[in-house]
């Protein structure tokens, strides 16, 4: 009857990580020979994974991706003059950090818009906020911004992003 109290307070408190190990250890009686703070300790980091988790995959569906790009899938062999040593630079995200702006420029089709995906998903996984929009759209939110006084909530979004995409921008609308 305490486990099953235990466990409501800790869903109560949205504390699912805590929970879902506790159950855990409930169901595995091998581990009643760790002492209380090293369960308790297993505990804690199940629920300090759990948020971050939840944290990256609220940060990678917020960002709106056109693409489910990687970092790590990126192919330096393709001979697309994608220099690895600054790919290596930017994979650190030193220039979220940094406030720096990046420019990936080149002809169609050369992964222009993986690149960016794959940066800004490895910005998320570091715990930046991220926001990707076809530049298209975004001339047309801004213009219909104005026109309907939405104008401060779409600015208001756009500067809670660490990394703003902004993609296609010499396309016509």
């Amino acid at each position: 009857m305490l486990n099953q109290q235990t466990l409501d307070k800790l869903y109560t408190l949205k504390l699912t990580g805590m929970a879902e190990a506790f159950t855990d250890q409930i169901n595995q009686p091998d581990l009643e020979r760790l002492s209380f703070a090293e369960r308790f300790g297993l505990i804690v980091d199940r629920q300090w994974t759990w948020k971050e988790n939840n944290r990256m995959e609220r940060y990678l569906k917020n960002a709106r991706l056109k693409l489910n790009a990687c970092v790590e899938d990126i192919d330096y062999k393709a001979p697309r003059g994608i220099d690895q040593s600054v790919m290596m630079s930017l994979i650190s995200c030193d220039w979220v950090k940094r406030h720096h702006n990046i420019i990936i420029t080149g002809p169609t089709g050369v992964g222009k818009t993986f690149l960016a995906c794959a940066l800004t998903n490895k910005a998320c996984r570091e715990g930046y906020r991220a926001l990707y929009i076809r530049s298209p759209k975004f001339s047309y939110q801004m213009a219909l911004a104005k026109g309907d006084g939405s104008y401060g909530k779409i600015i208001g979004k756009l500067s809670n992003a660490h990394v703003l995409v902004i993609d296609d921008p010499g396309l016509p609308p």
